[in-house]
């Protein structure tokens, strides 16, 4: 994922809810075209950061394992505008998972007060003909940047644990993060 319309993890609970923060800053270059002398976040953008981190909770429910992509947003609603200097709080909770998919809610806080609120469809893409939509150590990473691990929670209270399989595929990385050789 080359954009992160997130800024780091504050909760994250396996099956259940993640909350992230976006600080919006002027230096952010979308910022200046939308709206010129009057910037403001772009609606899109926040619906993307509530994406991220609903995506990243429906995908670390199965360890990642499932190829989990946006297919649809039911409902969004926005309340008032997010600009430079707003920090934004984003919660999602999973109302279903299911084979072919899952959603969620998710809302957007600028401090007590309610900015947006929307419901997120995700479909699981599981046909092997379509390849890897991502490589399996991007999540890896993001998780990490993210400070998923850093405050997650699993189902049983332990803490947030990467999944096997995302170790072994970081073990093939060197320290550029490009592939190695096969390991042996």
């Amino acid at each position: 994922m080359r954009w992160y319309w997130i800024d780091r993890f504050i909760e994250f609970e396996s099956g259940r809810y993640a909350k992230a923060i976006k600080n919006i800053s002027l230096a952010e270059d979308h910022l200046h075209d939308h709206f010129p002398n009057f910037p403001l976040m772009p609606n899109s953008l926040v619906i993307e950061g509530l994406a991220q981190t609903g995506g990243l909770l429906v995908c670390e429910y199965r360890q990642f394992t499932e190829k989990v992509v946006l297919a649809k947003i039911p409902r969004a609603e926005f309340y008032c505008e997010a600009v430079p200097g707003d920090t934004l709080l984003y919660t999602t909770t999973i109302e279903y998972i299911k084979d072919e998919g899952a959603m969620i809610h998710a809302t957007s806080h600028k401090g007590n007060i309610l900015h947006a609120e929307a419901e997120i469809v995700f479909a699981h893409l599981n046909d092997p003909r379509m390849g890897a939509l991502f490589k399996p150590e991007t999540f890896l990473q993001m998780m990490r940047l993210l400070g998923a691990f850093q405050v997650g929670r699993a189902a049983d209270g332990s803490p947030l644990r990467p999944p096997p399989h995302l170790m072994q595929s970081e073990d093939v990385l060197d320290s550029n993060g490009r592939q190695r050789g096969n390991k042996t």
